[in-house]
């Protein structure tokens, strides 16, 4: 029997994740829309993840205790800046909310050069400048200031650094293992919804009607997309390289958009489609392949 590809499955594995993850904010409207408002929807999903992958973190407490410090903060990191992101699509429209989140190629690219002093060719600044221009124009419609709008936008932008700052840190450190990885991701964005339940001061009341969708909700969303999905991402990422990942995960912007349309009634106006393209064209450009650079930390383009 002919074994499979690992190439093929990792980019299947890939493509999948960004169409699945395109279609996340409709299980966290579900559960806003049941009882569970803010970050509240946020906290049951991530904090059922993190409780369901605690018994084998616990089993394995040796290989988790070895585990690089660094790397596990980073990858809590990233749990936190997608927190925000989850929250932040009851704030704010999908579309926008989508692309403001893949600026974050671009935030890399300029914590690479400024604050971890690696080299960095010409083109990745033009991406930059095409993806600055991008935002002004997804985000300066009608002569207003080139900035979010609301909590939802913020949240998502300030979401978008903290990933590229979190895939900084893993990228420089010793990796650890998908389990591991996936339960810090889970508890970093638990930590983060608790905090952020203070500053939104959305009230939580216990719901006393239709419990038991909401817990099946809970339960699927934090199994299919913070446990299943995440640890599948992290292999498949160790099979191919970060070019294609970054171009398969784009997925997720079309099916966004796509589903926003189709079942919310969210349309991008013109200005936000073109404003949305420069962005994305930006980070295709960012992910171009690039002449091989060596970095601090051994690692290079």
């Amino acid at each position: 029997m002919q074994r499979l590809d690992p190439t093929f499955a990792a980019s299947a594995i890939t493509l999948f994740t960004g169409i699945l993850w395109g279609a996340y904010w409709l299980p966290v409207r579900e559960l806003a829309e049941l009882g569970y408002p803010g970050s509240w929807g946020t906290l049951a999903i991530t904090a059922t993840t993190a409780a369901m992958l605690l018994p084998f973190v616990v089993a394995r407490r040796k290989t988790f205790v070895q585990a690089d410090i660094l790397t596990l903060s980073g990858i809590a990191l990233g749990g936190v800046a997608f927190a925000l992101y989850s929250i932040s699509f009851l704030y704010g429209r999908v579309g926008i909310i989508i692309l403001l989140w893949f600026f974050s190629p671009l935030w890399s690219v300029l914590i690479g050069r400024f604050v971890m002093g690696w080299e960095t060719p010409a083109l990745r600044f033009v991406a930059v400048l095409l993806g600055i221009a991008g935002l002004s124009v997804l985000l300066g419609a009608g002569g207003e200031a080139p900035l979010p709008q609301g909590r939802g936008e913020w949240m998502s932008l300030a979401g978008g650094v903290l990933w590229s700052v979190s895939t900084t840190m893993i990228r420089v450190r010793r990796p650890v293992t998908a389990v591991e990885a996936a339960f810090m991701f889970a508890l970093g964005a638990s930590i983060a919804c608790i905090v952020a339940s203070l500053f939104l001061q959305d009230v939580f009341v216990v719901p006393t009607q239709d419990v038991g969708t909401a817990l099946s909700i809970v339960v699927g969303t934090a199994l299919l997309w913070w446990a299943f999905s995440v640890m599948a991402l992290l292999w498949a990422a160790t099979q191919i390289n970060p070019t294609r990942v970054s171009l398969l995960l784009m997925s997720e912007v079309l099916v966004g958009a796509a589903t926003a349309s189709l079942v919310a009634g969210e349309h991008l106006h013109t200005h936000e489609m073109i404003g949305g393209g420069l962005v994305l064209v930006a980070g295709l450009l960012e992910v171009l392949p690039q002449k091989r650079v060596h970095q601090e930390g051994g690692v290079s383009e």
